[in-house]
């Protein structure tokens, strides 16, 4: 039976960190709704009522243009071990272009100051209801590793070429929507912070 709670507690906290997967729902008014996987790793808890992610450069931008359109965006864990649960966190979201000064300070209080290759945007959610089900039919998964194929694609394409993939692909949304996508030339650097190659991240001080 689905339960309602105030905020995101301790607990579902904790659930929320062990997930290595979870997904994101999203809709205009009218057209297709878009539901995409993300990787666990990418979500940060800023609050008992607001999440955030660090999104990835990808074939579609859908998620940001329907944000943009009407701002509803919904965010569901599954549990595929252990004792079964299903969380849902529904909310009204905005984006953060990335190098923009909200998403460099997110970028370097919860993500280390490293930046993945093809990193593309954030994404806030401000939440309005937390509810928990009971996930009884959700199957069992052993989990089998990350894949790296994404990091080395991005890593390959270069700065440059993220950029003109995302011009070509990541504009306008399926149904003929603007995502808003606002892209960086990465050469520039940006206001109060330091970028230098670490590894296969860029790496960023306050």
């Amino acid at each position: 039976m689905a339960k309602t709670l105030d905020v995101i507690d301790e607990r579902l906290g904790e659930f929320i960190r062990k997930q290595r997967i979870f997904f994101t729902a999203s809709a205009a008014a009218e057209g297709r709704v878009n539901v995409s996987p993300k990787d666990g790793a990418s979500l940060r808890i800023l609050s008992g009522l607001r999440v955030a992610y660090l999104d990835q450069t990808g074939s579609g931008n859908e998620t940001a243009a329907h944000v943009r359109a009407s701002g509803r965006l919904t965010l569901m864990f599954c549990a595929f071990e252990g004792a079964p649960m299903i969380l849902r966190l529904y909310g009204a979201a905005r984006v953060l272009p990335r190098k923009s000064a909200e998403y460099l300070e997110l970028m370097v209080s919860e993500f280390g100051g490293a930046e993945p290759p093809g990193a593309r945007q954030m994404f806030v959610l401000d939440v309005d209801r937390v509810q928990t089900s009971c996930g009884y039919g959700v199957p069992l998964f052993e989990y089998g590793g990350d894949r790296d194929t994404l990091r080395r694609w991005a890593a390959a394409k270069g700065a440059e070429g993220l950029k003109v993939y995302r011009s070509q692909k990541n504009e306008i949304s399926i149904d003929g929507l603007p995502t808003g996508l606002v892209d960086v030339d990465d050469s520039e650097g940006a206001a109060g912070c330091d970028s230098a190659e670490v590894g296969s991240s860029t790496k960023m001080e306050a």
